[in-house]
């Protein structure tokens, strides 16, 4: 097979499915020059989008193709960097469990992406793993999740950042990232994914995404997998402690102790927790565990009418079925030297309440496949550094975070309520007093006020700052009826669990190995699903005595 990479073919030509397979058929012949009985067959690995310019938008296709004389086109194209043997993007096991095997299972702590595919391929591999997750199976934790959204009922232990799933499941369910994937690691997160269920087209398409609703039922089905493969899954199961014998200098991990006393013996534990899974940090400090401070940021959540964002982002185009509901990617370097950027952009999505401890107030975004709400949003945040804004403690930025949490819960009435205002009145520092053209999507809904003590000074004048630059790119993203709700502080982990390069494991720790976007190794489902799968292979090396390669 050869994959030839840069087919352009215009928006115009495209069906609702895309550009029909005649026109890209036709396009190969051209670029290849050659008749159609040369010509065997071929598929569609990628199909990207060139939005550069609004009135003359691209599909760009990357095919693989069969052909009757493969090695004489490639010896034409030799110097083409666009002509190229087909890579193998098959996933290779590293290791298989032994039939006989009586070691202890791999104890997995957390079944958000990253624990979900830790599992998946140790289940795979036959290792029989046992997750233990806090939160409850998917569609409970829906319920409880619901709870808060309309009831104001907050449960501490089933939310949108605790049960099955992970945080990912309320999100937009963005399936791509910008990680080094050199062993295409995502590629079989997308099969697994399409194999639960998901649509085709997340196979191909540049910027491929689910929704929750969608992810619900695939990650059920995934968890039958496991299970069907001899893995274990309790919920309800929360780990409180973890015993550590002092071996050489070094720890290693002997057992886990649960919340109901429970003592469960393994020499191999994932801790894959999620970046919101705080009392779980602190019980690793306390236990020695090798933890230190990371950066993250803090910002809102903004809304404005989704059709402001198509015109701006598709002009003409705008709600073409190929191109769907218009993203945008925004940064500023603001003049007080902090950077602010959107952050896990919604299109046709809704914000959502996303606390998970008491007398707190946090916000994310969330879409559904369809993408057809009436809003976009995004988070607006500013980053922020250990160094510079809470040094002197590893946890010190969980501390930072409960600070403008519970400033949110304040100011948004103490009822869940989240403070809002409208953009205009924010940027000209005024408080808001009724809302405009733009209703809000948050519930249990929005209490307009004066969001100016409600994050750090400097983050509140740099985003003011950067407000009227963003609309020098997108017209109309200063909408003075647009909507700010705070506050999102839950970007990525505050803190990292450092492990060695080599084995993965805990610095400190020998048999603990930190996975995902809680220990700090990622930020989004694919690349904490894309940890997990090499955080599996670690383990499955390391149980069955296979020297350790696990250097990209």
């Amino acid at each position: 097979m050869l994959r030839l990479t840069e087919i352009k073919l215009p928006l115009t030509h495209a069906n609702p499915d895309g550009a029909s397979h005649a026109e890209i058929e036709a396009a190969i012949l051209k670029k290849l020059a050659i008749p159609p009985d040369e010509l065997l067959g071929f598929s569609i690995f990628r199909r990207g989008v060139d939005a550069r310019k609004s009135h003359a938008i691209l599909l760009i296709y990357t095919v693989d193709i069969a052909v009757r004389d493969e090695k004489r086109i490639l010896a034409r194209f030799s110097k083409d960097a666009h002509v190229n043997l087909t890579p193998d993007t098959s996933y290779k096991f590293v290791a298989q469990a032994a039939a006989d095997s009586t070691q202890a299972r791999p104890v997995i702590i957390g079944f958000g992406p990253a624990g979900l595919f830790t599992a998946l391929v140790l289940a795979q591999s036959g290792f029989k793993p046992l997750v233990l997750e806090r939160g409850k199976a998917v569609r409970e934790r829906t319920k409880d999740t619901w709870g808060l959204w309309r009831k104001s009922v907050l449960n501490p232990e089933s939310n949108v950042q605790f049960g099955e799933g992970g945080a990912g499941t309320f999100s937009d369910g963005k399936l791509y990232s910008q990680i080094k994937d050199p062993k295409h690691y995502g590629r079989k997160v997308l099969q697994e994914f399409v194999k639960a269920g998901a649509p085709e087209e997340i196979l191909y398409v540049s910027k491929p995404h689910i929704g929750t609703f969608r992810l619900v039922g695939m990650i059920e089905r995934m968890r039958e997998t496991i299970i069907a493969l001899g893995g274990e899954i309790r919920f309800g199961s929360r780990v409180d402690d973890i015993e550590i014998e002092q071996q050489h200098g070094k720890g290693q991990v002997q057992a886990v102790v649960l919340a109901t006393g429970e003592r469960i013996p393994t020499q191999h534990l994932v801790l894959a927790v999620g970046h919101s899974a705080r009392d779980t940090f602190e019980m690793i400090h306390k236990r020695g565990i090798y933890v230190e401070a990371k950066p993250f940021s803090v910002g809102f959540r903004i809304e404005h009418p989704q059709s402001l964002i198509d015109a701006s982002r598709h002009g003409p185009f705008a709600q073409h079925p190929v191109l769907g509901a218009a993203d945008y990617k925004l940064v500023h370097h603001a003049s007080n030297g902090r950077s602010v950027y959107s952050f896990c952009m919604c299109p046709g999505g809704t914000v959502v309440a996303a606390a998970s401890e008491p007398e707190r107030v946090v916000t994310n975004g969330m879409s559904q496949y369809s993408r057809n709400e009436r809003n976009a949003n995004a988070g607006i945040v500013v980053g922020i550094t250990p160094e510079q804004d809470y040094p002197g403690h590893p946890l010190a930025g969980i501390a930072y975070q409960r600070q403008w949490e519970s400033r949110a819960y304040e100011l948004g009435g103490r009822n869940y309520q989240a403070p809002g205002q409208l953009i205009g009145d924010f940027i000209a520092a005024r408080p808001s007093t009724a809302f405009g053209s733009v209703q809000p999507s948050y519930t249990p809904g929005v209490h307009l006020t004066d969001l100016a003590t409600s994050l750090p000074e400097f983050a509140i004048s740099a985003i003011r700052e950067a407000l009227p630059a963003f609309a020098r790119q997108i017209k109309g993203f200063d909408l003075p009826d647009g909507l700010l709700t705070g506050v999102e502080t839950r970007t990525s982990s505050p803190i990292r669990i450092k492990r060695n390069d080599d084995d993965l494991q805990s610095l400190n720790t020998k048999g603990l190995f930190p996975a995902g976007e809680g220990a700090g190794y990622a930020g989004g489902i694919l690349s904490a699903a894309v940890d997990g799968i090499r955080i599996a292979e670690a383990v499955a090396l390391s149980l069955s005595g296979t020297p350790l390669t696990l250097k990209p």
